[in-house]
């Protein structure tokens, strides 16, 4: 069987989707484009309209281009509209998030015993490695699950209540990813800071990070994105202290600058308490990238209100941001609220907000240049990522998943860098 995985949205979902591709690839399926797949899973998410709108055309571009496909959807739109997904071309099968980790042998249970081995095409029992899908770097998805209310978000009612994988599962699939050839690991989850409250005994994402650093593997972990009030001291302290086994990177969702639009979110925190937590983090840990979410456009969100981001973010230290133009997701409370802001406007804010990004982005590659930076190569071994993720270009002659240190040379290239042997 020949198969496609189309994934949208965040981290969490590919996570999901690299779980459901080693278990077709166990299974003996191979991968293929979806033009000519058998099997085409589309992961969707639903955090924006135009989220939903992108996977109606991915499901209906499939169909047309490979009529004899069958789409399978699962992630937050699949959960949320089962009706409105399972009404497009193609699709046989709609399996809401609750079902998602018996993807695999939901199809498998769909297809004969020819289609499931293809004659022997695929390497049944070929196992995930470090290239795969263009993955370099493995998604580990410890938590998912979120019980916060934010007034604007939908995913509570797609994902469910926080559920956490126990800290010995978690090690164990560490290492058996580090034996793949995995070198580097990106630790995620739908409410990730939520870590380990549902266990019995209760435990924390602190106590997670302290079992990951203690492991023999050499694997470096990179943490997901993290609600401000869950990255603790403690959390900062475990990653300054861990002689790089954490990546000096953090992505902090501060969604407003305004504690007035903060408060319609029922995000639980003020902006003087973001601000302590970068500048926290930057006085440990200078050399950090630290980014950010921002929402243009919430409702009653007023000009004043909107000022205060730019008050905030030039000087803010941060060094990349998403920005999201407000969109109204059915059934929350923000969809229901007054004061919405005109499309125009939201456009507008939403650009002035992403140069403000451009900006920061600029300076903190800029500030980077001439250190020295660990770094894992990419692609074809002419990219690498370093530690504080700056994507850098550099000479031909590695292989991907190769560490190495580089000198940072400009903004967007790099040097591998051999210490000179000491003189006698």
């Amino acid at each position: 069987m020949k198969y496609a995985i189309v994934t949208f949205g965040c981290r969490v979902n590919q996570a999901d989707s690299l779980a459901v591709e080693e278990g077709l690839r166990a299974r003996g399926a191979v991968p293929a484009p979806a033009a000519d797949a058998d099997v085409v899973v589309v992961n969707t998410c639903s955090v924006t309209a135009a989220a939903d709108q992108g996977a109606r055309q991915t499901i209906r571009r499939v169909a047309r281009d490979n009529p004899s496909s069958r789409i399978l959807v699962t992630g937050c739109y699949a959960s949320r509209c089962p009706g409105e997904v399972a009404s497009l071309p193609n699709v046989m099968r709609v399996v809401g998030n609750s079902d998602k980790d018996r993807l695999v042998e939901i199809i498998d249970a769909g297809l004969t015993t020819a289609e499931r081995f293809g004659g022997g095409e695929g390497g049944c029992g070929a196992g995930i490695e470090p290239g795969v899908a263009g993955r370099t770097a493995f998604t580990l998805r410890v938590q998912t699950g979120c019980e916060e209310r934010c007034s604007y978000c939908i995913i509570p009612s797609t994902r469910g209540e926080g559920r956490s994988e126990p800290i010995d599962r978690v090690l164990r699939e560490a290492v058996r990813v580090a034996a793949a050839g995995f070198k580097e690991v990106a630790l995620t989850g739908v409410h990730l800071g939520s870590y380990g409250r549902d266990l019995t005994p209760r435990s924390s994402l602190a106590d997670l990070l302290r079992g990951l650093e203690a492991l023999d593997p050499d694997l470096v972990f990179r943490i997901s994105s993290l609600e401000p009030m869950d990255c603790t001291p403690e959390v900062v302290e475990i990653v300054a202290g861990s002689g790089g086994r954490f990546a000096p990177h953090f992505h902090l969702p501060l969604q407003h600058a305004s504690d007035r639009v903060l408060r319609r979110m029922r995000r639980p925190y003020a902006l003087d308490d973001y601000r302590r937590l970068v500048d926290r983090i930057l006085a440990r840990l200078s050399h950090a990238s630290v980014g950010s979410d921002l929402i243009a456009g919430f409702p009653g969100e007023t000009d004043e209100d909107f000022e205060a981001n730019l008050a905030y973010l030039p000087g803010s230290g941060l060094s990349h941001l998403h920005v999201f133009p407000y969109s109204d997701r059915p059934g929350t409370d923000a969809s229901s609220m007054s004061g919405k802001v005109d499309g125009s406007v939201v456009r507008a804010r939403a650009t002035a907000l992403r140069q403000v990004g451009a900006d920061l982005g600029r300076r903190f590659r800029d500030s980077q240049v001439g250190t020295l930076r660990p770094a894992l190569t990419l692609d074809d071994g002419t990219v690498v990522v370093t530690d504080n993720y700056l994507k850098l270009k550099i000479g031909p002659g590695f292989a991907r998943n190769t560490r190495l240190t580089v000198r940072v040379d400009t903004p967007t290239t790099a040097t591998p860098y051999v210490p000179k042997p000491p003189t006698s």
